[in-house]
């Protein structure tokens, strides 16, 4: 082995070593400079050709230039309160000015704060985006605001390097021709954002309930998080992922400058609130449906993308009053009636971990009915139950609030009946925060007012809950009018020489198959006595059936056939027998309150005005209805003919079985009928304030008895008070003046020419009518019918 061989390497000078690793970390970067550089070559003259290529064939861009949001129907209140929308995308299109800057700086700060600067496309975020694309299967996002307007309008949903291209050579035409609001505008009202809401202006008003221009920062926030995923980040659906992503939003709001650190702090603090489904304005569902129908029937399907904006003749504030006196009216009728039992029973874990997701889990397929609560019951005894409701809040019933389900408690109770642990059922909460259980009503109702003088409507409620039950028993439900269909009657026998003074015998009557065509009759008093011979003021006020069914047969029931249809009444409605004195034919609701605003009108028909005017998207006023006063209308009765009936109505509210009613609201010019069908099928009160005029009907939408002590006077007419408390409160005290033609007698009101004993005074025989059977001939009739 030579010398050499064992001679160990020189070290190098710790300089040249450093020399060294320079010249080669040098030589790298210039390579990956070189290679970026290739890539950045290659990619612009792949963009070069691309857009020499794909350019030309780009769609033109008319949907945007020329952007036709799809508009929802949407109908209004008079007072302008949104009362219903109607349309597959949810949508009240804002020019941007009106887009509050909060709002445009949440969404800026989490999809594109560089908007205002870059040109359309964020090249670098691009071309990083391709590069992962070419090295994986999924793409990265890098798409601004201008491109995802192009790919909403233009594009498909997949995820390719063509889309990606296609979307930047949009994002560039799109910049071109439409300005940088032009753009944020269109992404602003177009967005999918959940809940059927496009735009954020529908979305504030779903999520929050509230316009637009009210949105604090948080709130804002969260709805900017909404674009990405609307279904992973809604915030009712998933608060607590939505919530993390409106934090890092309010931080990328901080970041950008758009909000100082305080602002931050307040909104990280804020609680969030959510616009509920009970949490709703005005309850005017029915009313806004009638509206719909009326205005497709005009513009066809045009009418749910065209943004037609409607404004009714309903007034918020009445509205609402008469939706919450006609449920309260139902309500507790309902809680007179029996038990039926449970609406469900669920089996509940005996681990109080498990109890809360199961109870929430039973829950959801008995939503709440508003104030008419769902709740499971945890545990019940005759004397005690205690119930858990969607909310998670624990409620206990005890004493009063028990009586309406008393015999669900028993021991011995039927099962399917019983109220027991797991039982569904509902509670409703009174103005003391005291529970009752109860049960959602069987029984319907109807609800519908009216200025008598321009007959625009003020409020209408078509029956307990529209989700239940969408008929609307205002304008859709034919039914008997009973006792309050009397009025019209009587309006017939003025014009015969009858009058308030005339006197009638309130005696039996009885009318052979012969004379009724059909079986015998023996018609009754609703008391069941009779008490001889009275006026017709006196016969009105107490409702005496015999009273009106003799002067029906005086005057003729063709006659009174012909001057029922003055009043909008359908003659074919009403069968040609005396059954029509005591209201068998058939009305519906909205007849009665046009009927009786003849009365209160001074004799003119008036026609029924829900809708007040309708505007395009715009503002331009495509219709607008003229509210007429009485004069320019069609006379039906003389005023001297509405003004004795006004005088007898005047007295029924006054003494007879509406007497509560000026007894409650304590003025004297309120005017009106009860009404009770033959077996109390059916029950209304029609009246009316000089000012306003209202109608209330409650029965089964498949006629049954509603129970013997239940009468229009006891149903129906408390509904009516609590609206007129409300409704006519600042309206003043207004009294009929005497007409020309009707003279004031001893303290009664007659026709001019019958004031000197010329028209009727009595009717006291019943020559004409066939005679009452004996005991025995009644016996040997009904035995016919067994």
């Amino acid at each position: 082995m030579t010398e050499s061989e064992h001679t160990p390497p020189k070290k190098l000078p710790s300089t040249s070593l450093a020399s060294r690793s320079a010249r080669l970390a040098g030589r790298g970067l210039l390579w990956l400079l070189g290679l970026i550089g290739a890539l950045i070559a290659t990619a612009a003259l792949c963009g070069g050709i691309a857009l020499a290529v794909a350019y030309p064939a780009l769609p033109e861009l008319d949907a945007i230039t020329d952007y036709q949001p799809k508009l929802p129907l949407r109908v209004y209140s008079a007072d302008g309160v949104l009362m219903g929308e109607f349309g597959d995308e949810r949508r009240h299109f804002t020019p941007i000015a009106q887009i509050p800057k909060v709002m445009r700086d949440a969404v800026l700060a989490i999809e594109d704060a560089r908007f205002y600067q870059h040109s359309g496309v964020d090249y670098l975020g691009v071309l990083r985006a391709g590069v992962a694309q070419l090295g994986a299967a999924g793409s990265q996002g890098a798409s601004t605001i201008t491109m995802q307007v192009a790919r909403n309008f233009y594009l498909s949903t997949e995820k390719t390097l063509t889309r990606k291209l296609y979307e930047v050579l949009l994002a560039l035409k799109i910049e071109s021709q439409l300005s940088k609001d032009q753009i944020l505008e269109i992404y602003m009202n177009q967005i999918y954002l959940g809940q059927r809401a496009h735009g954020f202006a529908a979305a504030s008003e779903i999520y929050f309930g509230k316009p637009l221009q009210n949105l604090t920062v948080a709130e804002a926030a969260m709805l900017a998080g909404l674009p990405k995923a609307p279904s992973a980040y809604n915030p009712i659906a998933n608060p607590k992922r939505a919530t993390i992503r409106q934090r890092y939003i309010i931080d990328r709001m901080l970041e950008n400058g758009f909000i100082t650190p305080q602002e931050r702090d307040e909104a990280l603090a804020q609680k969030m609130v959510y616009r509920t489904p009970n949490n709703i304005p005005v309850h005017g569902e029915y009313v806004a449906e009638l509206a719909r129908q009326m205005i497709f029937a005009e513009y066809g399907p045009d009418t749910y993308t065209r943004g037609l904006q409607v404004q009714l003749t309903v007034r918020s504030d009445e509205q609402n009053v008469a939706y919450r006196a006609l449920r309260k009216g139902l309500m507790d009728y309902e809680q007179r009636q029996h038990y039926r039992g449970p609406e469900s029973f669920v089996d509940l874990p005996a681990d109080p971990k498990e109890l809360d997701a199961r109870i929430a889990e039973a829950l959801s397929d008995h939503p709440d009915n508003d104030e008419l609560k769902a709740a499971v019951v945890l545990d019940a005894s005759q004397r005690k139950v205690v119930a858990a409701l969607q909310s998670g809040e624990t409620v206990t019933i005890t004493g009063d609030g028990l009586k309406p389900v008393q015999s669900g408690l028993s021991d011995k109770a039927d099962p399917k009946i019983q109220i027991r642990r797991g039982a569904v059922v509902r509670v409703l909460q009174d103005g003391k925060g005291l529970w009752t259980l109860t049960q959602q009503p069987e029984v319907e109702g109807a609800f519908v007012s009216m200025d008598p003088g321009t007959g625009a409507i003020h409020a209408m409620v078509g029956g307990f809950d529209f989700n239940k039950n969408k008929f609307n028993h205002v304008t859709q439900a034919w039914r008997q009018p009973g006792s309050s269909f009397k009025p019209f009657i009587y309006s017939a026998a003025l014009e015969k020489g009858f009058g308030p003074a005339t006197v009638v015998n309130d005696a039996p009557l009885f009318f052979d198959a012969g004379t009724t065509g059909s079986q015998p009759w023996e018609p009754k008093n609703y008391d069941g006595t009779f008490d001889g011979p009275m006026t017709l003021r006196r016969a009105l006020a107490k409702s005496k059936n015999m009273v009106s069914i003799r002067v029906l047969q005086s005057i003729g029931v063709p006659y009174a056939r012909d001057w029922i249809t003055r009043f909008g009444f359908e003659k074919e409605k009403h069968d040609p027998y005396l059954t029509m004195a005591l209201g068998a034919g058939s009305v519906t609701p909205m007849q009665m309150v046009v009927a009786y605003s003849v009365f209160a009108n001074g004799g003119y028909r008036v026609d029924p005005v829900l809708i007040a005017k309708v505007s395009d998207a715009r503002g331009r006023v495509l219709h607008e209805t003229r509210l007429t006063a009485p004069g320019d209308s069609l006379r039906v009765i003389e005023p001297r003919n509405a003004f004795m009936i006004d005088s007898l109505l005047q007295e029924v509210a006054r003494s007879g079985t509406a007497a509560k009613a000026q007894a409650t609201l304590k003025r004297p010019d309120l005017f009106g009928k009860t009404g009770t069908t033959n077996d109390s099928m059916d029950a209304w009160f029609a009246g009316f304030q000089p000012s306003l005029a209202a109608v209330v009907w409650i029965g089964y939408d498949t006629p049954r008895k509603l129970g013997s002590r239940e009468t229009g006077g006891g149903l129906a007419l408390p509904v009516w008070i609590q609206y007129m408390t409300t409704a006519i409160k600042s309206a003043p005290v207004s009294e009929y003046t005497p007409p020309a033609g009707v003279v004031n007698v001893n303290g009664e009101w007659y026709y001019e020419e019958f004031a000197n004993g010329q028209g009727v005074s009595a009717l006291n025989g019943d020559e004409h009518l066939p005679a009452p059977p004996s005991q025995d001939e009644k016996k040997g009739i009904l035995d016919l019918f067994r």
